[in-house]
């Protein structure tokens, strides 16, 4: 209550003095200047009364007349934010360029710039995307590629760019149903989190790729286990398109998470299977598998259960010894999933550790190039599809994302920024400013999903057009023609390199024949067994190999 009547004290405060200044400037003594303040107190109710009215702004929703000292103090001392939007942090230049470029996408403004780079062009991680003298023409942005290998029974049109992994309960119901509409309205997938599928996610009927963690959201029964029972009323939905078995996430991979009971309401108990007021525990590990071999029967399935619908799993890369555990296992088993997810360990959370946070999980260039390398080493590459998350905001991001090995990629924060979040780093506390990530009724209707899911949409389109431009200006066609020959890094003073060399390729089919190419395969790989995450030992990596 206290909190609510900080946010609207300067709206109380205005329509109080409105009243009261005609008053005192009737008794005669000092009118003129009781008159001013009364027009100064009107216009200010006047401007206030709109601000809790109008849709295109959440702050004004939430901070009547004094939310407009935001726009004022945005680029100052985080001392002032944190005076107005109870947060402390202080930005970096990539999150104010990254939600400024949003911002510009999503309110469909134009995100032209003039005089030229604002970067140090000889800065030794600086990269760009080589052009051709031959540009070529593309008719279509809307790049989109088939997922689904040849156990899969119904294969999906995904686009190249969709909505990350984030959970109804951490995101408001207000959030959720514009990212699901915005998902709709311009055909791309909407990841559930697995915190599992809301009323929120089906009201909109965008597509759900539906996420499922060790906690089994949405399929377990009352002891927590997994239920095929719940999973297949959920699986056979028509929304749901694909199945994601969460194995870890960038931002806290390895670590389980609890839910406190107080946080458990009646609508995050009917999504999660769970009940309301009770701690809702999220394991640091599955409990239906504990071996590659299992994790890859578990995909099976699901895929079974589902009707033949894609299912994959997404994983932070951690021990290189495990990742490879899991590809020897679809050697042995000759079952692939249709799809791994790649989250980089820069990808965000609404609450984590800060070690976590900043030292724990592989960053998302050298994870991707992993996976895609290994999978090419299989002679597997053409049978799974590679997703990547992790601070892809901009279609430069996408660019050398895609030729690094990925196939789609996911993004989380830059569609959050649509809806309006402003990284305020209250995710964890309740008292997100915008409504985007908080439970409380009061904030999050400053969210209006009618007015931003258009904003969504228009983010994903404007962000394929940009892209499709960069392919333009390389000669290229589609997103899976870039390599690692197309961009380039400044490594040194007077010294620039290709990817291709930052991060070489292996032949194909190699890992079959034995031949590691790669120091990481040298080490790594005999270390790998296809029935435990555990490494062999020295001699026993000697005989397996």
């Amino acid at each position: 209550m206290a909190i609510f009547l900080f946010r609207y004290l300067a709206l109380w405060l205005a329509l109080a003095f409105a009243v009261l200044a005609p008053y005192f400037a009737l008794q005669g003594e000092g009118a003129l200047f009781w008159w001013l303040v009364a027009a100064g107190s009107w216009a200010l109710s006047a401007l206030g009364l709109r601000d809790l009215t109008q849709t295109h702004r959440a702050i004004l929703r939430n901070y009547p007349i004094i939310g407009h000292l935001r726009y004022l103090f945005e680029d100052l001392r985080p001392a002032i934010r944190q005076y107005f939007f109870e947060t402390d942090t202080e930005e970096t230049p990539f999150s104010r360029a990254s939600r400024s470029l949003v911002y510009q996408r999503a309110k469909q403004e134009i995100d032209k710039r003039p005089f030229g780079t604002q970067l140090d062009v000889y800065d030794q991680q600086y990269e760009w995307i080589n052009h051709s003298l031959a540009p070529s023409k593309i008719a279509d942005s809307d790049f989109r590629l088939t997922v689904g290998g040849p156990a899969c029974s119904q294969p999906v049109s995904l686009s190249v760019l969709n909505i990350s992994a984030m959970s109804f309960g951490a995101l408001s119901a207000n959030a959720v149903l514009a990212l699901n509409e915005g998902a709709k309205l311009g055909h791309f997938a909407h990841d559930t989190g697995e915190g599992g599928i809301s009323s929120y996610h089906r009201q909109p009927g965008g597509d759900l790729i539906w996420n499922i963690g060790s906690g089994y959201f949405g399929c377990r029964d009352e002891q927590g286990r997994f239920s095929e029972t719940h999973f297949v009323a959920n699986a056979l939905l028509p929304q749901v398109k694909m199945i994601e078995i969460k194995l870890s996430q960038g931002a806290k991979p390895g670590h389980g998470g609890i839910l406190p009971g107080s946080k458990v309401t009646a609508e995050i108990a009917a999504a999660r299977g769970v009940k309301i007021g009770e701690d809702c525990n999220s394991p640091s590990a599955h409990s239906e598998f504990d071996s590659p071999v299992g994790l890859l029967h578990f995909v099976q399935r699901l895929r079974t259960l589902s009707g033949g619908k894609p299912v994959g799993f997404k994983l932070c890369v951690g021990h290189a010894w495990e990742w490879f555990a899991i590809a020897k296992a679809m050697v042995k088993t000759g079952i692939t999933p249709d799809f791994i997810v790649v989250d980089g360990s820069e990808g965000g959370t609404g609450a984590a550790p800060i070690e976590f946070v900043d030292h724990v999980g592989t960053p998302l260039r050298e994870a991707i190039r992993l996976v895609h390398n290994t999978l090419v080493g299989l002679n597997l590459r053409d049978r799974i599809k590679i997703g990547a998350s992790g601070k892809i905001v901009s279609a430069f991001d996408m660019a050398r994302t895609f030729a690094l090995g990925a196939d789609w990629c996911n993004s989380a924060r830059a569609f959050m920024f649509a809806i309006g979040c402003i990284q305020a780093q209250q995710c964890h506390t309740g008292r997100c400013p915008t409504g985007v990530a908080t439970q409380d009724p009061e904030r999050q209707r400053a969210l209006v999903p009618l007015e931003k899911a258009p904003r969504v949409a228009h983010f994903h389109q404007n962000t394929l057009h940009a892209l499709a431009e960069l392919l333009q200006a390389s000669g290229l066609q589609h997103p899976k023609d870039l390599t690692t020959t197309h961009i380039a890094r400044r490594t040194a003073d007077n010294h620039v390199s290709l990817l291709s060399s930052l991060y070489p390729g292996i032949t194909p089919g190699s890992l079959l024949a034995g031949d590691l190419q790669r120091p990481v395969f040298q080490v790594a790989w005999p270390m790998a067994s296809a029935d435990s995450f555990t490494p062999l030992t020295p001699l026993d990596a000697i005989i397996a190999h």
